[in-house]
């Protein structure tokens, strides 16, 4: 049964959702919405310009938009922008509950910049959620967390996938012990075309040798292009610096150093070259050492784990804000994603 009865929702009494970044993953998530209407998207940018709607986008018109220009500004009715993270901020921040940043993490500064530029620079109080990979970003957010309470906004980082689902599936499956020895991610990406996630890719190649964010910040599209056609599409990933490991520390559940992720990236083929799981080995407290795994489907693709935990960690987060007037930086590994649609019981300015 879908327990999601789209004709019986009420988008008005949804969160007012603005996305930042219409790349893959923000594309993805306008597709999203029309089969798991969580949010009431009202607001689009990219580098391009804006879009607002306080009823609400039309998300078929927009999706095929994007698609066919790959630009915000293609939008009807959009606002042409240098600035468009500044102006929409201008002009809309106060008419929302929520943000997604579907943006690039080039260099690890970018999104805690932009976090710093809402608080000091907006009227924004609701919820902020992104699906952070990098150590040093999270550690970066931490560091607003004063600032976010002060403003009464809620911060949820590190809630796509990894870190994200499988950080948080760490997190219940320590609860079998006393002691947790390690946590190992690993996981398996197929992208048909690295193109439509450009922003991703080149977040991957940072974590190669000789490879880091300032460099690959640099590198041209030709010589992205360059770099996977020396590696035929394969990117092979080994001790990232990837934030599940300062998200389950912050959680209490363990050392950053007992975690390790890595994976494959298929640049050029759909299909997973490997499953994607969670390995949390630790000891009981009658002393037995055991391993717990969680793994997904090959079926499911990096934007439906990624999209889909962000949307339950927004649902997660409209929750504690409605209930509770939560507030400050939280993470994954502290948090329960929750499924169906959560409706907004109070103003946002609490």
């Amino acid at each position: 049964m879908n327990l999601i009865n789209k004709q019986s929702i009420n988008k008005h009494e949804l969160p007012r959702l603005a996305i930042f970044g219409a790349g893959g993953l923000g594309v993805e998530m306008l597709a999203l919405l029309t089969k798991r209407p969580c949010a009431n998207l009202v607001g689009l940018l990219d580098k391009s310009g804006f879009v607002f709607d306080n009823k609400g986008l039309e998300l078929d018109n927009s999706i095929e938009s994007l698609i066919r220009h790959k630009q915000v500004s293609a939008i009807d009715n959009s606002i042409q922008s240098d600035n468009s993270i500044a102006e929409f901020l201008n002009l809309y921040a106060g008419q929302l509950d929520a943000i997604f940043f579907a943006l690039p993490n080039l260099p690890n500064e970018f999104i805690p910049n932009i976090t710093k530029q809402i608080i000091n620079q907006s009227s924004f109080s609701g919820v902020i959620i992104d699906a952070l990979k990098r150590t040093t970003a999270v550690k970066m957010l931490e560091g607003l967390n004063k600032e976010l309470k002060e403003r009464n906004i809620l911060y949820l980082t590190g809630c796509g996938a990894t870190p994200g689902m499988l950080t948080a599936a760490a997190s219940l499956a320590a609860q079998s012990f006393v002691e947790i020895e390690s946590v190992k991610i690993t996981f398996g990406v197929g992208i048909g075309n690295w193109q439509a996630y450009r922003a991703t890719i080149r977040e991957d190649i940072a974590h190669l040798k000789g490879f880091d964010v300032e460099k690959v910040s640099k590198m041209t599209e030709e010589e992205i292009d360059a770099e996977l056609d020396a590696r035929e599409g394969i990117l092979e990933l080994v001790n990232m610096e990837h934030a599940d490991d300062i998200m389950l520390e912050m959680a209490g559940i363990c050392d950053a150093s007992r975690v390790t992720v890595g994976g494959i990236v298929d640049t050029r083929n759909p299909k997973k070259p490997i499953s994607t799981n969670v390995q949390i080995t630790g000891i009981t407290y009658q002393g037995k050492r055991s391993t717990h795994s969680f793994t997904l489907g090959d079926e499911t693709t990096m934007a439906a784990n990624v999209n889909g935990t962000v949307l339950g960690y927004l649902n997660a987060g409209i929750y504690l804000r409605n209930e509770y007037c939560a507030s400050g930086l939280k993470t994954a590994a502290e948090l329960m994603p929750k499924f169906a649609p959560v409706k907004m019981k109070v103003l946002t300015q609490v």
